[in-house]
């Protein structure tokens, strides 16, 4: 999953995308409307999760141009705004969740995956082939019996992967999902990580490297 994180607090910003990106998230930052119109029209989120006083650009104009682009990104207010007025005039701005500061994380982090699995098709809130199972709210995989140990960047592949029911992913798609716009692109990050993730699920194998395309289930 691909987040932006849209707060002009830049302490709780970096905290909150250092807890989703634990969570194996991909997540970037902005610090202002403007940045953050600039990053949607460069990269495909599935949520922005917006702060609604925001400099340069005020959020609620910055959830109005989210709207109007007919964009599949979902969008979550995050405000110190807590009457019902305000939360109802978020969602008539089209935002599609509200969330007042102070905040749980955990609920926040529950709040995005919901939105996460609306903002292209619904998607099973467990992911399984054969013999391999992943649960994404209780961040669980087993092959079989057997749980896997896995990193967080291992778990996001290995989600992608198995959202993907059997179309081939490619390199470039697994960094843009679940890596941050801080990723090299010419690294070997993601064959690293996928042959990694190979020796974690053991034999017999479950990924399929597909020549000159990608990687698939």
């Amino acid at each position: 999953m691909r987040v932006l994180v849209v707060e002009d607090h830049q302490r709780l910003a970096t905290a909150v995308a250092h807890g989703l990106r634990l969570e194996g998230m991909a997540v970037d930052i902005a610090f202002d409307g403007a940045d953050a119109l600039a990053h949607t029209t460069v990269n495909d989120y599935d949520v922005v999760v917006l702060d609604r006083d925001l400099p340069k650009i005020h959020g609620d104009d910055v959830c109005r141009s989210l709207t109007a682009s007919r964009s599949h990104t979902r969008v979550l207010m995050l405000t110190a705004a807590t009457t019902i007025r305000d939360r109802v005039a978020g969602l008539d701005l089209g935002a599609d969740d509200y969330l007042s500061k102070p905040f749980d994380f955990s609920e926040l982090v529950a709040r995005v995956r919901a939105l996460g699995r609306r903002a292209v098709m619904p998607l099973p809130p467990i992911h399984s082939r054969d013999d391999l199972t992943l649960d994404p709210a209780r961040r669980v995989a087993f092959r079989g019996e057997r749980r896997l140990e896995l990193s967080p960047k291992e778990f996001a592949v290995l989600e992608h992967l198995l959202a993907a029911d059997g179309r081939v992913v490619s390199a470039e798609e697994l960094l843009t999902r679940v890596w941050d716009e801080a990723a090299n692109p010419f690294s070997t990050t993601v064959k690293t990580t996928v042959r990694r993730l190979r020796l974690k699920l053991g034999e017999p194998p479950v990924i399929a490297t597909v020549r000159e395309a990608g990687y698939r289930i």
